[in-house]
Parts: structure tokens; C-alpha cells; sequence
């Protein structure tokens, strides 16, 4: 058991992220398994998701997680998934800024 206040603190937080980055993981297999059990679109898009959130929380390296979705893919293909056409989000419409009135210049005397 440490003795410095600091340390202390360290164990804590230390057992909230284990406590954390053991239930993305187990999320991340049980995806991964109901992916392999029922190849549908539905689980291979929540087997992706769940491989980009594991990488963005750094419990996966990023070469693990592509290598994982493309056999995720592969299997997919194989088991003859369409995926349904996402729709992306239009890009938002930006207010174009009025162009700055043009200063006369200075009257040379």
C-alpha cells in the first residue's frame, strides 16, 4: 500500500480505468462473436464500432484493429452481407462572411 498522497491517488484511478477498459474490452469479444456466429450487416457494423472505439481508447493497437476489421470484412463478403447504404450527414451550409470594405488610401499631401 503506498504511503504518499499521490500514489494513492495513482491506485485509484488506476482501478477506475481497469474497471473501464475491462468492459470495452469485453464489449470489443462479444461483438466480435456475435459477428462470427451471424454474419448479418447489423453485427458487422457493431463489430466495427467497437474496434474504432477500443483504438481511440488505446486498449488496441491501430494495426490490430484494421487487420481485425478486414477480416471482419472478408468474412462478411464470404457470408454474402450487403451492407444497407449509409447515408452521411450533409456537410453544414457555413455563413460566407461579407468581404471587407475596401479602405481609400490615405490622400498624399
Amino acid at each position: 500500500m503506498p504511503l504518499i498522497k499521490s500514489a494513492k491517488k495513482r491506485v485509484r484511478t488506476a482501478k477506475k480505468a481497469t474497471v473501464r477498459n475491462s468492459k470495452t474490452k469485453r464489449g470489443l469479444k462479444s461483438a466480435l462473436k456475435a459477428f462470427a456466429k451471424s454474419p448479418s450487416a447489423k453485427s458487422h457494423s457493431s463489430a466495427q464500432s467497437h474496434v474504432d472505439k477500443a483504438v481511440k481508447k488505446g486498449l488496441v493497437h491501430k494495426n490490430k484493429a484494421a487487420r481485425l476489421k478486414k477480416q471482419a470484412a472478408a468474412k462478411a463478403k464470404a457470408a454474402g452481407v450487403k451492407h444497407s447504404a449509409t447515408k452521411k450527414a450533409a456537410p453544414k451550409k457555413t455563413t460566407a462572411k461579407k468581404p471587407a470594405a475596401k479602405k481609400t488610401p490615405a490622400k498624399k499631401k
